[in-house]
């Protein structure tokens, strides 16, 4: 009677990966971008970034313990992250009492609205930074002059509102290699993107097919274009190098929760976005088009899943 035999439910396979364990695998990514921002913005990027994640982790905080009635899960990394990939979609010389307003939005809206982490339809970090693009557009687009450059200019543009209204102003594609140009926090630099890249597939944390997706789609749209018309606003590199394209596909697109879960619906999904970014980079209102493409293409995610899910033996789909 010792050897008994225990029945339970699948799975039965445990793999050695947690949601803590994914969650802090990609702030250890972020860090190269992170240092970037420090080198560029100096101390507002700990700032911005320091009370980003205080006031996410403490809004889901108090919205689960006192509006949901349910236990806090602010240990798992999760509100951590939201706080700073929202840090990082925003200017250095923002309000703080708007980032607050953000960090609500993101927390509030984005996840905990929806019944918390695992049930969320959107990027949080996304709902947050469109939230107040919207609400406060004048500080949205008000950019500091990097700590790096030699003038006493207070703002400027970025390359995407130069690209798109000033093309003779740009700067060369190793300062936006680099990063060392003007714009959002944790978007400036493609290089130390890409390093976080190369940290998240060796870890195996995400695999290469969004991103992918997303970065061929763009670099081909765009190169279409350079191809019949040799112009700065059609240049392949210049729209990879710039905005919040490199960000958005390597750390935002990749979200396990609002991502498509089969292989060809990450293609599928990243080739969408790729090309709503671009149509709103060169004919829409905003020289960025990177989180409503994200946004846009959550909303589908379910659609999507259902179409590229392979059915089960015996199974058949019903349309409608």
């Amino acid at each position: 009677m010792e050897n008994k035999l225990v029945v339970s439910p699948s799975p039965h396979v445990h793999g050695r990966d947690s949601i803590p364990k994914n969650m802090y695998g990609v702030l250890i990514a972020l860090i190269p971008a992170f240092l970037v921002s420090l080198y560029v913005f100096r101390l507002d990027a700990i700032i911005i970034t320091l009370f980003s994640v205080l006031f996410c982790v403490g809004f889901e905080y108090l919205i689960a313990k006192f509006i949901l009635k349910k236990q806090p899960t602010i240990t798992d990394g999760s509100a951590i992250l939201t706080g700073i990939l929202l840090a990082f979609n925003l200017p250095s010389n923002l309000p703080l009492w708007i980032l607050a307003i953000g960090a609500l939005a993101a927390i509030g809206i984005g996840k905990m609205s929806f019944g918390g982490l695992g049930n969320n339809i959107f990027n949080p970090a996304l709902v947050g930074r469109i939230f107040l693009l919207i609400s406060f557009p004048a500080q949205m687009t008000t950019w500091p002059v990097p700590a790096t450059a030699a003038t006493d200019a207070v703002t400027s543009a970025t390359v995407l509102a130069n690209l798109k209204f000033n093309p003779d102003n740009l700067p060369s594609l190793t300062h936006m290699f680099l990063g060392t140009e003007g714009g959002s926090l944790g978007e400036m630099s493609a290089l130390a993107l890409l390093l976080g890249l190369g940290y998240l597939l060796w870890k195996k944390i995400i695999t290469w097919h969004i991103p992918t997706a997303i970065l061929g789609t763009v670099a081909l749209f765009s190169g279409i274009l350079y191809l019949i018309h040799p112009i700065p606003q059609h240049n392949p590199l210049i729209h990879l190098f710039s905005g919040g394209l490199m960000l958005g596909a390597i750390f935002m697109a990749t979200d396990y929760v609002t991502s498509p879960l089969t292989k060809k619906g990450m293609l599928i999904y990243g080739f969408f976005i790729g090309i709503i970014t671009m149509c709103i980079r060169l004919w829409g209102a905003y020289p960025e088009g990177m989180s409503f493409a994200i946004v846009l293409m959550n909303g589908f995610t379910p659609l999507i899943n259902y179409y590229t899910t392979p059915k089960r033996f015996g199974e058949v789909k019903k349309n409608g």
